[in-house]
């Protein structure tokens, strides 16, 4: 098999999204090649805006674009390449996916940024570790300028993820919240919709590359309040086992109590930042401002997040009548209501 016919990517193991692409390039057995520690590699073109992974697809001239963006990749390569897919093939649970792959995304990164560089602890590990990711064989003094370099630029960037005096227990609190309800989960289900992974699970598993198996501090909380979802986050690295039946999804009808107590955590802390952050950016306010599970939350406003609110609601409102009803009930008393009033 030649370059050409392999999906290329750039990334890094220190981001989360790097690794959630990779687990579903690796599920979905998408042949790939993965170019390490550059976000413009020699002969392809510079994204337009430098995130990673950065993807390399052909437009309809044949000419290679950088592409960013994991969730819309997802959905790209669910029509380049049959079987096997992230996304259930019911509606209203393709939407409930749809819902937790933008918590992982949205808000559960929010925890590992403020992991990763409010902590004395992590912070040494990150500016040690992420620099030399992008090139091991560099000397100390050329790694240790640039780990000061990457904290010096990701420190100051806390509150743009909203991470600040006021939040700060709001994003612990729910981080906790969330180990333990997953925990719970994974005691009776391999994954969050059933016997097959979805975008949801790689969404979630992405961030706990790092939350989990990564930064000291929210990784010793991981183990210890967790450690099934520790264990997880370990096998979701590569599910090429998996043999997925449409038979392994959940009834959106019929959800495990332990799929609505997850969506009631998604409900509780990111439906209300979704809803106010929309409002702070159509009105162009200089903060947003929200109360989040009875403490207030202030950060700058976030134009990406208004997008994802937006993509939810074109999907909720593409449903027919009665797959709308079920994702209605479904949502019912999670708080996730009020994304689609």
């Amino acid at each position: 098999m030649s370059g050409s016919d392999l999906v290329t990517l750039s990334g890094v193991p220190g981001s989360p999204y790097t690794r959630k692409m990779l687990a579903v390039l690796r599920y979905r057995r998408i042949p790939y090649r993965l170019i390490l520690a550059s976000h413009s590699p020699e002969g392809l073109p510079r994204p337009k805006v430098s995130l990673l992974p950065t993807f390399y697809f052909p437009d309809a001239a044949g000419e290679i674009q950088a592409v960013t963006d994991s969730t819309p990749i997802i959905r790209r390569l669910e029509g380049m390449f049959a079987g096997r897919s992230a996304r259930p093939s019911d509606p209203a649970l393709a939407l409930i996916d749809a819902i937790l792959e933008d918590y992982g995304d949205e808000w559960l990164t929010k925890a590992m940024f403020h992991y990763r560089w409010h902590f004395e602890a992590d912070i040494a590990r990150a500016s040690a570790v992420l620099p030399a990711w992008r090139g091991v064989w560099k000397n100390d003094a050329d790694l240790k300028a640039a780990g000061e370099g990457v904290a010096g630029r990701q420190i100051p960037r806390l509150r743009y993820v909203g991470s600040n005096e006021k939040t700060w227990a709001v994003i612990e609190n729910s981080y906790v919240r969330f180990l333990d309800a997953m925990e719970a989960h994974l005691r009776g289900h391999p994954f969050l919709l059933g016997a097959r992974p979805g975008a949801c699970d790689f969404g979630v598993f992405g961030q706990l590359t790092q939350l989990a198996a990564f930064d000291p501090t929210s990784m010793a909380l991981t183990l210890e309040r967790a450690p099934r979802v520790y264990a997880w986050t370990a096998a979701m690295e590569d599910q090429t086992g998996v043999e997925p039946k449409d038979s392994d999804w959940f009834d959106p009808a019929d959800l495990p109590a332990t799929v609505k107590a997850l969506l009631a955590e998604v409900g509780r802390v990111y439906a209300p930042l979704l809803i106010a952050n929309a409002r702070a950016v159509q009105s162009g306010a200089a903060e947003v401002e929200v109360e989040i599970d009875g403490q207030p939350w202030v950060q700058q406003p976030f134009p990406y997040q208004a997008k994802c609110l937006q993509w939810l609601r074109e999907e909720y409102a593409a449903l027919d009548a009665a797959n709308r009803a079920t994702a209605d009930a479904a949502l019912a008393g999670s708080g996730l209501e009020v994304l689609f009033k």
